[in-house]
């Protein structure tokens, strides 16, 4: 093979190597933009699935996805979705979320617009399997105990679990995360508390 042969082999490669790079660069984006529209519709399906498990049946008729008012919380932007019937807004949906043993429990808090909790789901957690996991409610029927609760049922010393005096049951061996829920639901109503005429829509 001669020089002039060789400088031409090795001029070409790099070319076909760029072309090769745009090519699937160009197919990457093109998947992700035929892919964008249906994981956005599964994500709000999730979404709205989620919503619907702290709320009553029936509760509501409007689309919470589509009404919602950002508020801050501790240095943060909160999402509030607002559950209307008739135009009404009857109460409120959003993500709390406080330290449990191994991470940060999130929870999203269904509370009418008397303040008084319409039910509680755990969203994702890393607590010990068989102990703190007792939390999810298709483990123990535990998470329940919040429903139709409010800052002043219980009193504000009896929020707690009855280990410390409080009107919770903790679990065997796992105190620090029924700990760390009963804060959390504790600290999103009185979030609400606090923005309720905004939540309302009734602030001036």
């Amino acid at each position: 093979m001669t020089l002039e042969q060789l400088r031409g082999r090795l001029g070409y490669q790099p070319l076909l190597l760029g072309a090769m790079a745009l090519c699937a660069s160009a197919a990457l984006a093109w998947a992700a933009d035929a892919t964008r529209a249906a994981i956005a519709a599964a994500e709000a399906r999730d979404l709205r699935a989620s919503l619907a498990e702290v709320l009553p049946g029936g509760f509501a008729d409007n689309d919470f996805l589509r009404d919602t008012i950002d508020l801050p919380r501790a240095g943060r932007t909160v999402t509030v979705y607002r559950a209307r019937r008739n135009g009404r807004v009857e109460g409120a949906v959003f993500k709390v979320a406080e330290r449990g043993y191994a991470a940060d429990i999130q929870l999203l808090i269904g509370v009418d617009r008397d303040g008084r909790t319409l039910g509680v789901r755990v969203l994702k957690h890393a607590e010990t399997p068989g102990l703190g996991d007792k939390i999810e409610v298709a483990k123990s029927a535990w998470i329940r105990a919040f429903d139709g609760r409010s800052l002043g049922d219980p009193p504000p010393g009896k929020w707690a679990v009855r280990k410390d005096g409080g009107d919770f049951d903790q679990f065997a061996g796992a105190t620090i995360t029924p700990r760390a829920v009963v804060r959390s639901v504790r600290g999103g109503l009185e979030f609400f508390a606090a923005h309720r005429a905004e939540i309302l829509g009734e602030a001036s």
